[in-house]
């Protein structure tokens, strides 16, 4: 299935405030502390992550703690985790309830930061960082896609598309152009004008992907994008994933699903805080979908 997805770049001159959207795939330069981190960003130009030849890691992460104090109780949540992904690296991770595959999520997607050790996101050393800092850095590099879609209720596709696009303060014709060429590309080109209630649930993921895409991040992280749908819809969204990383897409899958890792060229299983397996996927599934 060929989806044939390719999202232009963005207009190097927009503007990016504390909460806005990134512009397109931006590689900034090294930063040691807070006030490098938003000045390389400030700085950095505009960059489509398929060409890029940087020798950074996408994610490096050494030796990342994570407690949370409940009452007087200290809870670790992560141990010492060390983790590094390379660009157009395809990876799921996998781990049971409580394992703390969703903290070293919210940690990857800088939702969160660490108790201690460091993570380097696209070069940047995240660790430490102000929230709009982090902000900052989610924004511009991390594409995301959610288990619940995450759309606005009565509001358009193209709508919903637009929103990183609005943030980052570009022009409303621009928005318009960039974000129907990302519904294009998810197939969705004839339902821009629906609204999501008009859309069935593997459409309306479709519509939340188009999204993550048209800024065109450093990574996608999608947790659980499958959860809520049928097994058509399913391999409709795990076949638009497989695109993309063909492309060359840095794509980070949280999931508990064994059928969905296994489009995953990479495999890591989370227990108890820490990494227990990390394997290569020499028989990565390609999702088909019926005509």
């Amino acid at each position: 299935m060929s989806l044939g997805i390719r999202i232009p770049r963005r207009d190097k001159q927009s503007g990016l405030g504390a909460d806005r959207r990134p512009r397109a795939g931006q590689r900034p330069e090294r930063a040691t502390n807070p006030s490098e981190a938003r000045q390389a960003v400030s700085r950095s130009n505009s960059l489509a992550v398929r060409g890029s030849r940087s020798a950074s890691p996408v994610i490096e992460l050494r030796n990342v703690r994570k407690t949370y104090q409940l009452g007087g109780v200290v809870v670790p949540a992560l141990r010492g985790v060390t983790l590094t992904l390379q660009r157009g690296e395809y990876v799921a991770i996998m781990g049971p309830s409580g394992s703390g595959k969703s903290t070293l999520m919210h940690i990857l997607g800088c939702l969160d930061a660490p108790s201690s050790g460091s993570y380097r996101l696209n070069g940047i050393d995240v660790s430490g960082v102000s929230e709009d800092d982090l902000s900052d850095l989610r924004n511009r590099y991390i594409g995301f896609v959610f288990q619940a879609f995450n759309l606005i209720p009565r509001t358009r596709a193209i709508t919903n598309v637009e929103r990183p696009l609005s943030y980052a303060g570009l022009p409303r014709p621009e928005r318009q152009q960039r974000s129907l060429a990302a519904l294009k590309s998810v197939g969705l080109g004839d339902r821009a004008d629906h609204l999501p209630s008009e859309l069935s649930g593997g459409q309306q993921q479709r519509v939340a992907i188009a999204r993550a895409l048209v800024t065109n991040p450093a990574l996608i992280l999608a947790d659980e994008p499958t959860g809520n749908l049928d097994t058509h819809s399913t391999n409709e969204v795990l076949a638009m994933f497989d695109e993309l990383n063909r492309q060359g897409r840095t794509i980070v899958l949280i999931t508990h699903e064994p059928e969905v890792a296994q489009h995953a060229k990479r495999v890591i299983r989370v227990r108890d805080g820490q990494i227990v397996s990390d394997e290569q996927n020499g028989r990565a599934r390609q999702a088909r979908v019926p005509a």
